[in-house]
């Protein structure tokens, strides 16, 4: 059968037939900044895949902050890093979530199968690093990476290029772009909750989730939830705090209310560390109001990182633990070492999920217990805008779905 060389969006070829070229939503060195003028269409060549990789044709997939941080060009050179695998590759595509449809596999590929319906989560490894083979959690391998962020060819494209273990069966329940947005964030959030023995969540528990309306929050809030434990929830507005009792939260707290975020002040310098400490109190005084007693939370859900941190540790109970995963806000993050030490607490540091953790995050979408809390659909011309609404912090409650192949 003849195939073309480039097809329209949504114009899907057969199953298994793969043309040249393909749309694609780009970064380029040049154009680093925004990302209303850092992520721009393009036709580009469709990648060819190794013997242990899958060729997926994106049905949809969804905004994360790795792909603000793509745009701006920092923390990192995205570009620069990819160029170091493939000197030829100038451009970056984004995008760490994705439902779709198996169009080729490699020759190492047992499952999927050409046809299959999948999802796929974002943590890419080396088989054969020794770490792993030596029974090492593969996200903390010297070789793990985040595909669509260190790897190229993510889901903002008609085909994106990953490893076979990253494909899971898509739940039949949910639509293209509610089987896409959950696999970046949600594989994520349940390493935190469950990955970091002994503080996985357990009945009972308070768990104090910051962003709690956004992608990692709204699926922290449902896994706690579903642990038996106590969601609290941190928003920016009342009407997002409203949403996140909805989705199970005991409770939120608007930070808009308080005033001492940021850096910590130097505790030598009286004044302003006693203001800062009380706002810290008072923060914690609103835990305790929403409990109905004093406890404070077991563990401490965290991703903004420089504005939060501190409050954070001040927070959290005696032994329990910090888990954070991303600096939205800034990377330093201080704190007063005497309530971390004296009170015998932990700092965890999590990133991405591995195989075990994401598969087991899928089976609860599976079983219909997360909701995948869409929160708004975009075009796939619309990708930069959506990303732009993230890096001004207007996105809506929930996850935004990024329509590519599906309409």
């Amino acid at each position: 059968m003849m195939v073309n060389e480039i097809y329209e969006l949504g114009d899907q070829p057969p199953i298994g037939s793969i043309p040249k070229m393909m749309h694609a939503q780009t970064i380029r060195q040049s154009r680093y900044g925004e990302p209303k003028n850092a992520i721009q269409s393009e036709i580009v060549p469709v990648p060819d895949i190794g013997p242990d990789e899958v060729l997926v044709y994106v049905m949809a997939s969804s905004v994360n902050y790795n792909n603000v941080w793509a745009a701006l060009g920092t923390p990192v050179d995205i570009v620069a890093q990819h160029q170091r695998v493939d000197p030829a590759v100038d451009y970056h595509i984004g995008g760490s979530d994705a439902s779709g449809i198996v169009y080729a596999v490699g020759d190492n590929v047992a499952w999927p199968k050409v046809g299959d319906r999948v999802v796929v989560h974002s943590g890419w490894w080396d088989k054969n690093d020794p770490y792993i083979i030596d029974g090492g959690d593969p996200m903390c391998a010297p070789s793990a990476r985040v595909w669509g962020y260190d790897v190229n060819w993510g889901a903002f494209a008609q085909y994106c290029r990953v490893q076979s273990h990253m494909c899971m069966p898509m739940a039949e329940h949910l639509s293209w772009a509610e089987a896409a947005v959950s696999t970046l964030d949600g594989a994520t959030a349940y390493r935190m909750l469950l990955g970091w023995s002994p503080h996985t969540v357990r009945e009972d528990d308070v768990v104090l989730v910051w962003g709690g309306a956004g992608g990692l929050g709204c699926y922290a809030i449902q896994i706690v939830k579903n642990m038996g434990g106590i969601p609290i929830a941190v928003v920016s507005s009342d009407d997002r705090g409203e949403y996140c009792t909805d989705l199970g939260a005991a409770g939120y707290i608007n930070r808009k209310h308080y005033d001492h975020w940021g850096v910590m002040p130097d505790w030598r310098d009286e004044n302003a560390y006693s203001a800062w400490l009380q706002g810290a109190r008072d923060f914690g005084r609103a835990i305790w109001d929403i409990l109905g007693e004093r406890r404070s939370p077991r563990i401490v859900f965290e991703h903004p990182g420089e504005m939060t941190m501190p409050t954070s540790v001040f927070v959290c109970d005696t032994a329990g633990m910090v888990v954070i995963c991303a600096g939205t806000t800034g990377y330093n993050a201080v704190s007063d070492l005497r309530y971390l030490w004296t009170r015998q607490k932990r700092i965890q540091g999590s990133h991405c999920a591995n195989d075990e953790q994401a598969v087991s995050f899928n089976d609860m979408m599976i079983a219909g217990q997360i909701d995948p809390c869409v929160g708004e659909i975009f075009a796939f011309e619309d990708t930069a805008k959506a990303h732009q609404m993230m890096y001004e912090g207007v996105s809506p409650p929930g996850k935004m779905a990024i329509l590519v192949n599906a309409s």
